[in-house]
């Protein structure tokens, strides 16, 4: 089968909270006239992600399209989950006629390139491109890269030395393996900080790439779909820091979900959720809030210290719970302490 007659896929990795969710989102509501599938990868097993995208399902991306595969590396369970499911959607009555792929932020998206060279699904579907969203204002804060220069430094003093952290590791895996790198939150970094993030990310890069800025996930279909990269082929023009490594490990993380009642003062949560990133160096929450007295439920996504709030649509017949996913390195995750200062 040509390429021409493959179905694209388009990877959309990032770090946590760079607006993943927020772009397919504009990409089902501008398909292209194209009928579109969606696969997220959640971290944690509370779907927020799937569900926040299911509440956008419509003719051009119906809601059994919409697929979730959550606490598990799709990376690291290509024969149990993903080829199934990708199987699975190609199968489908009305096949779609493209895919897109959410990864988990936390997911290194070269071996998963790898998965589009297995024999069962290789034939039938290609990667349309690789698109790595920043968060522009922090990475020019320079919260989710290293210092360059200190870095290069140390290598030239010591090239035995451990020097990366995670963060950094996924952070300069992201932007590797990327088509194209999207700046988003565009709005908040502001013109110098723009400027600072596309240094940074150029800088990271291994050769020359798109970097386009963007906010709330907006940004021209016809930018980002249709590369034809066929990035299954070229993977040696995308290094990662685990090339020569037959698996990854995502131990370096870890994720609780807390369950709670009803809130009576959300603005406390809320206090408290920040306070969790600022005392506790907790990377990411995100989930639902059940507040008393109100219809709908709340919508919480927290990116370090910068938190969202809002109501997103109402409880209906589904039961009226709190429920939020806490994100964070392995050694940060204090389970019952985390409880503890939300009110669990």
């Amino acid at each position: 089968m040509s390429d021409l007659n493959k179905i694209p896929v388009t990877v959309i990795t990032g770090f946590l909270g760079a607006g993943k969710t927020t772009l397919i989102r504009h990409l089902m509501q501008n398909p292209q006239g194209k009928r579109l599938a969606v696969l997220v990868n959640e971290f944690g097993t509370a779907g927020v992600d799937g569900d926040i995208l299911k509440s956008c399902a419509d003719e051009n991306c119906p809601e059994n399209n919409i697929v979730e595969l959550a606490n598990g590396c799709i990376c690291c369970t290509v024969a149990d989950d993903f080829i199934p499911t990708i199987e699975a959607l190609m199968a489908l009555p009305e096949q779609p006629e493209h895919n897109l792929i959410e990864t988990s932020g936390l997911a290194l998206p070269k071996p998963l390139l790898k998965a589009f060279d297995w024999p069962a699904i290789r034939s039938r579907i290609t990667v349309d491109g690789v698109i790595a969203l920043a968060d522009a204002e922090a990475v020019a804060a320079g919260q989710f890269a290293p210092d360059l220069a200190a870095v290069a430094a140390q290598r030239e003093a010591d090239d035995s030395l451990d020097h990366e952290t995670p963060l950094s590791e996924v952070f300069e895996d992201q932007i590797s393996c990327a088509d194209i790198v999207l700046l988003s939150k565009a709005d908040l970094a502001g013109e110098a900080g723009l400027e600072a993030a596309r240094k940074i990310v150029q800088a990271e890069a291994p050769r020359q790439l798109p970097i386009l800025p963007m906010s709330e996930g907006v940004i021209d279909p016809r930018i980002i779909l249709g590369l034809n990269a066929a990035a299954e082929d070229d993977l040696e023009a995308r290094p990662s820091h685990h090339d020569g490594h037959h698996d990854h490990e995502h131990d370096d993380f870890e994720s609780i979900v807390v369950d709670m009642g009803e809130v009576a003062d959300p603005e406390a949560l809320q206090n408290a959720i920040v306070k969790l990133a600022r005392t506790r160096n907790i990377l990411r929450v995100k989930g639902y809030v059940a507040v008393e007295g109100k219809p709908m439920r709340m919508l919480v996504q927290a990116v370090g210290e910068r938190l969202r709030a809002q109501y997103d649509q109402p409880w209906g017949d589904a039961p009226r719970r709190t429920q939020l996913v806490v994100i964070a390195e392995h050694d940060n995750i204090d389970g019952a302490a985390i409880r503890a200062e939300l009110g669990a």
